[in-house]
């Protein structure tokens, strides 16, 4: 396919709908490759919507990562980025391409020895730095896409590849990779995944993956103090800067959900449906069932949380009455008890009375003062059984209202 064919095909997709130049985007790339050419055109930037030079390239190197999912096919992409993409766009492009490709071809994983090889190739050659980092993000892409933690952290930390990426290992993707191999490691502190974590969030230049991936690692953690808090407030952050993202509004979902904010966590994923019907096709159909299942967890939860709460308040409930009737039970006693002694001084003073008055020789007075004095010993037995009753009991009732 010659230049000016290529040229005149991509010029007429501007000024059709997204539908048909998709379609005429897929056509130049195939011709593209069963060609055998390499599209020779520039490319300005990452505009999956627009542009259609971003679109017939990004075709042509799928259907490349397609038929060869391999550290090879990797560096020659990144040779070409380097070559046809303009600088400032070189970055946003990389890491499309190279973590989107690696997600798609994470069944093709290969030995860290041959990515080290051509990671290190590539950096010698035009590209430098930035042409292996796109080779070493394209494994990690894959080594992501199937959780598999400590080795993604021990490739991006101690492999060649990691050396050959040089100084470029400090950019905000590769830390955030580093972080998400860190939070999904039981080999690793979960302060020393934060740590990574914050310093690729708080990057000036970070981008859209970085984000992405700082969300996917929380949310992918081993489980830990705070993690709901940690992935909402992040998640909140990420919304704020980018609303139309409807990745975004799903993980603010999962956040809310991980704090029991179900009506809030609802609401998310709802806008998140919303604004996947907007997303490319490809994203529609995997994406939306996976919505809609975290969908149904939230509401799941959300009635579980309220059968939580039903059960609670009737436990309180029943609480409460059992201390009603414990106490009502305690009063009863306190009252029979103080009866039973009021009663048996009364029959004590009857019976010394009557034993006092019908025998012995003693004068009337003497008789009264024996009397007297029985009554008052008697009176102050009684009060100090039913002072004491109410002490204890009183003691007892504190205690127990103050665990209450």
């Amino acid at each position: 396919m010659d230049t000016a064919t290529v040229a005149a095909r991509l010029e007429e997709a501007r000024g059709v709908d997204p539908r048909a130049r998709s379609l005429i985007c897929d056509e130049v790339s195939a011709a593209f490759l069963a060609s055998g050419t390499v599209p020779s055109f520039g490319v300005k930037g990452v505009d999956p919507v627009d542009d259609p030079y971003f679109l017939c390239a990004d075709r042509y190197w799928r259907r490349r990562f397609q038929e060869r999912p391999t550290a090879r096919t990797a560096a020659a992409c990144a040779r070409w980025v380097f070559d046809h993409v303009r600088k400032e766009g070189r970055g946003a492009v990389t890491e499309r391409w190279a973590l989107g490709n690696g997600f798609l071809d994470r069944a093709d994983t290969e030995p860290g020895e041959r990515t080290a090889g051509m990671a290190e190739q590539a950096a010698a050659g035009s590209g430098g730095e930035r042409a292996a980092l796109f080779v070493t993000l394209y494994q990690a892409g894959k080594l992501r896409a199937n959780f598999r933690f400590d080795e993604l952290h021990a490739f991006l930390t101690f492999s060649p590849a990691a050396a050959a990426v040089g100084s470029l290992r400090t950019e905000p993707v590769y830390l955030a990779l580093q972080a998400f191999a860190a939070f999904g490691s039981r080999a690793l502190t979960v302060d020393h995944a934060r740590e990574l974590l914050e310093r690729a969030w708080s990057a000036k230049d970070r981008s859209r993956h970085t984000l992405e991936i700082c969300l996917h690692a929380v949310a992918f953690a081993a489980p830990f103090d705070g993690q709901g808090e940690l992935l909402r407030g992040h998640a909140e952050e990420a919304v704020r800067v980018c609303p139309d993202d409807h990745g975004f509004h799903a993980r603010l979902a999962a956040g809310r959900h991980l704090c029991g904010r179900h009506d809030a966590a609802l609401e998310s994923i709802d806008t998140a449906l919303s604004l996947l019907a907007a997303a490319p096709p490809a994203d529609l159909a995997v994406l939306q069932d996976h919505y809609l299942t975290r969908r149904e967890a939230i509401q799941e939860g959300r009635l579980r949380a309220l059968r939580d709460t039903e059960q609670e308040r009737r436990w309180a409930e029943q609480t409460s009455a059992n201390a009603r009737l414990e106490r009502s039970l305690q009063r009863s006693s306190v009252r029979a008890v103080e009866v039973a002694a009021i009663f048996t001084a009364a029959i004590a003073f009857a019976v010394g009375s009557l034993q006092i008055t019908l025998t012995g020789t003693l004068a009337l007075s003497a008789r009264l003062w024996l009397l007297t004095a029985q009554g008052v010993v008697l009176a102050l037995f009684a009060a100090l059984i039913v002072g004491g009753t109410w002490l204890i009991t009183r003691e007892r009732g504190g205690r127990r209202d103050k665990e209450g």
